[in-house]
């Protein structure tokens, strides 16, 4: 069986180069959606407390009117008890039955009174739980609002990207499968470290894309050649240079334009 043959280092350089063009599209995408995505997600999330919010306060309410009718109650049987310490004072034979009849008519007065005042300021409470109830409903109707718009903008930026992103997303594994592992490894391993996600970049003006410094001329030198993969010593990035970029790029831009016709 005959022995694959390796590929040649510019080969290799020419599969990198073509994946970060791919990738770099992709995350030109990503961020024509902008912050809509992390607005999306911070607007459900104080939706979520805000409801939670709500419940509780419901719950407090509903707990009020419960201990309000347990006030209600105890008027009812301070009412009843007063009643029948009335009808017995009417039959009493002394007067420390009397007096004892008259200070259980007293207590239960106060008990009447204590009641009512707790009965006042529960329904105070309540109130004031009811504004706030209003206020919240009225604000998390507005939140709602603005979460709606927030995802019909988003939904209509994903609907005019989606058939792209789905394509270069499919691309961008068909690349990654035609570089060697180790490659793929590094370039994942940079890509990610990078704020711009650009772990290949072409040599520009005598410095390595993106950057200032200036990389010696024997070593631009080598980097034309494309004999090895020769990695930027400042930024860490895999350098190509700007002849075999402009090449891939040409060669990408017109397949995903006959592609996305």
């Amino acid at each position: 069986m005959a022995k694959k043959k390796e590929s040649t280092a510019e080969q290799k350089l020419r599969a990198l180069y073509n994946l970060q063009i791919i990738d770099s599209r992709i995350d030109k995408i990503r961020q024509v959606h902008g912050e809509l995505p992390l607005e999306v997600q911070d607007l459900e999330d104080e939706l979520e407390g805000m409801n939670l919010r709500l419940s509780k306060v419901e719950e407090e309410i509903s707990d009020l009117n419960l201990q309000i009718n347990e006030k209600k109650n105890v008027i009812e049987e301070s009412k009843a008890g007063v009643a029948k310490y009335v009808e017995q004072q009417k039959k009493v034979r002394n007067n420390r039955e009397y007096d004892s009849l008259t200070k259980e008519i007293e207590y239960q007065g106060l008990e009447v009174e204590l009641a009512e005042k707790r009965i006042n300021e529960y329904k105070a409470r309540i109130a004031s739980k009811q504004e706030l109830l209003e206020t919240s409903v009225s604000e998390l109707e507005d939140k709602k609002g603005a979460l709606d718009a927030k995802k019909n903008d988003l939904a209509e930026i994903e609907a005019e990207t989606a058939k792209e992103e789905s394509l270069l997303r499919e691309k961008s594994k068909e690349a990654s499968a035609g570089v060697e592992e180790r490659l793929l490894k590094a370039y994942t391993r940079i890509r990610n470290a990078a704020k711009n996600g650009l772990a290949v970049v072409p040599v520009e003006r005598g410095a390595s894309g993106g950057s200032y410094i200036k990389i010696p001329p024997q070593r631009q030198l080598d980097i034309a050649a494309r004999k090895k993969i020769i990695i930027d010593e400042h930024s860490g990035r895999i350098l190509v240079d700007l002849e075999l970029a402009q090449e891939e790029t040409d060669k990408m831009e017109k397949m995903l334009a006959k592609l996305l016709k």
